[in-house]
């Protein structure tokens, strides 16, 4: 039977001093004075109170019992005489009647100190998940993350959307990433996919005849994972409009997000309404990003035609880009750990030159552009003190490090940045196709179902690699937070699109016949987006990994530690599926 409490843990006051309380709670610790007294500290969800045994039988009841075990405690509330201004309940303890153990914790030393639980090893705190979530510091991560999924879903409500689950099991579809398959016991050889996205549902839902749809959607993706991406499941607040633009989407999240991120944020500020909106192209010339951090007051610039003839051989038949920072500080120690931090993320070398308080050029690659000092500090507008980074390579290279320099050396230096604030912005006008790295053919650059800008006369009379799309990401502090689009709702154009990256009408219907079927029978223009909801929960905390905001996550090697996942299964499941696991071939030594 379990017995009832008469307030939490967090709750008793000076007022309450005299009354005959029960309360239930973890026993999180003991500070013996003698061997009839002592200070015990219970803790429950909400909060602490302080317990006093002041008999020898009483002071025994809790010593007989470990740490974790959980107790009722029955007794009277008095003012405490030395109190503790540090918790809610400090004025007040309670002196014990009674004391129930309602739940034994059967072991003498826990794998952590609750809390400090953040201190251990990852590994270690996710098998001990549920000792970890004990941890107020840890909980209340999760209890932030219910109240803002909570409003999340509370402002798309206010805004006409509709909650709409969609299926869990569903076909295979190439959205990008592996699918995790689930075998079908009643059709041999066939199996069902876990979604990666809700993208095509949704869009049908569109074509159905609804308005207006969102849901807080769980997504599968068999990958890697990252400091902000976590392995196999996260979570997205999805959404479709139909009748729609580019603009009613903007106007929805520019509506919804920066309320949420100004109440729960560590950060007071939030961007308002409209964001900036940044086109792809320009992104990537002036922050060297796509997902550019526009707290950090650097850019690039530029200038292979003012260094590419200077002799130094990185620069010869490169684009070269430069990022100036001014009143820099830093030593040649601290500078190169900096350019080291970019190698690891580039694989690419970062070159650097000051200017002293003569305004000549030192250190670094000086010594090859003294010939044309004058003109780079005229056309870089350079002063004493500044410091000048460097990036060469093939057009997306050379970007994709200035950026990197922009990110790190930004982030490292104080007056380059504007830690205390949340900064959105949109970035547009992306591509549709692009040239596959590893192919070398012509391939979507985004999403495969966006819609060409200039529809079907741009896919029939122009260069594919000239064509932009309505896609669109959400960026906040250099984290992409979601990307949407408008859709490609015309099956005409829908099948053209895919024509020029070698898929035919055909293979159209065959990949996503129901999708295309549905667009058949009349379909409205729509659009829609899905910001993830752990990459903005981790914004919201300041927390460097998105695991801390997981309720119970993978590791990084996509393992449940804690249940033991992924695991092996009996062979007669195996047999019932038709399923044989077959082992990897040795290499012959």
């Amino acid at each position: 039977m379990i017995q009832s409490r008469t307030h939490n843990c967090n709750q008793l006051r000076i007022e309450n001093v005299g009354e005959k309380v029960t309360l239930v709670g973890w026993y999180e610790n003991i500070r013996r004075v003698s061997k009839n007294l002592g200070f015990v500290v219970l803790r429950d969800f909400y909060g602490t109170t302080q317990i006093v045994p002041e008999t020898e039988e009483m002071m025994e009841k809790f010593l007989s019992v470990n740490c974790e075990s959980t107790l009722l405690v029955e007794g009277e509330v008095r003012e405490r005489s030395n109190k503790n201004n540090k918790i809610d309940t400090g004025d007040i303890e309670v002196v014990p009647t009674k004391v129930e153990v309602l739940g034994k914790c059967i072991y003498n030393e826990l794998p952590f100190e609750i809390n400090h639980s953040k201190e251990s090893d990852e590994n270690t705190r996710l098998k001990y998940r549920y000792l970890d979530l004990r941890n107020p510091e840890v909980k209340k991560k999760i209890v932030m993350r219910s109240k803002i999924v909570a409003d999340l879903r509370a402002s798309m409500m206010a805004h006409d959307f509709l909650e709409i689950t969609t299926p869990i099991l569903t076909a295979s579809s190439p959205e990008g990433a592996r699918d995790y398959l689930v075998p079908s016991r009643n059709h041999h050889g066939k199996f069902y996919a876990l979604p990666q996205a809700p993208q095509q549902f949704k869009q049908i839902l569109m074509a159905s005849g609804f308005d207006r749809y969102f849901q807080i959607a769980p997504c599968f993706r068999d990958e890697d994972a990252r400091a902000d991406r976590s392995p196999g499941e996260f979570y997205q607040l999805d959404m479709e409009m139909a009748f729609a633009s580019q603009e009613d989407v903007f106007a929805v999240i520019e509506d919804v997000l920066p309320p949420v991120f100004e109440k729960y944020g560590i950060y007071n500020t939030a961007s308002k309404a409209p964001f900036k909106r940044i086109g792809y192209n320009e992104a990537m010339e002036t922050y060297g990003s796509d997902k550019p951090d526009l707290r950090i007051k650097l850019t690039a610039k530029d200038v292979t035609s003012l260094m590419g003839n200077c002799g130094f051989d990185a620069f010869k038949d490169n684009e070269i880009k430069a990022v100036v920072i001014n009143d820099f500080t830093k030593t040649r120690k601290e500078i190169d750990a900096l350019c080291d931090k970019v190698f690891v993320t580039t694989n690419n070398k970062t070159f650097w030159f000051k200017i002293d308080e003569n305004l000549n050029l030192v250190g670094g690659i000086s010594k090859f552009l003294e010939a044309d000092k004058d003109k780079v500090i005229s056309e870089l507008g350079l002063k004493a003190g500044d410091f000048v980074a460097v990036a060469a390579g093939k057009k997306r290279v050379a970007q994709k490090t200035i950026g990197a320099v922009i990110k790190t050396f930004g982030a490292a230096c104080d007056n380059c940045i504007d830690r205390e604030r949340y900064e959105f912005c949109w970035i547009v006008d992306f591509p549709m196709y692009e040239i596959g790295e590893e192919s070398g053919e012509i391939e979507f650059c985004h999403n495969p179902f966006s819609m060409p800008q200039g529809g079907m006369n741009a896919l029939l009379n122009e260069d594919p690699l000239s064509i932009n799309a309505y896609q669109y990401d959400l960026v906040c502090n250099g984290i992409e937070l979601s990307s949407g689009a408008v859709r490609n709702h015309d099956p005409e154009i829908m099948v053209k699109a895919f024509e020029i990256v070698g898929l035919g009408e055909d293979d159209v219907k065959a990949k996503f016949p129901a999708m295309y079927n549905a667009f058949c029978y009349g379909a409205p223009p729509h659009a829609g987006i899905a910001p993830g909801v752990d990459r903005m929960i981790m914004l919201l905390t300041g927390d460097e990994t998105i695991r801390e905001i997981i309720p119970f996550p993978m590791n990084k090697n996509a393992q449940d530690v804690m249940m033991g996942a992924p695991s092996y299964v009996e062979d007669r499941q195996l047999k019932e599926l038709k399923i044989a696991v077959v082992e990897d071939k040795k290499e012959e030594k």
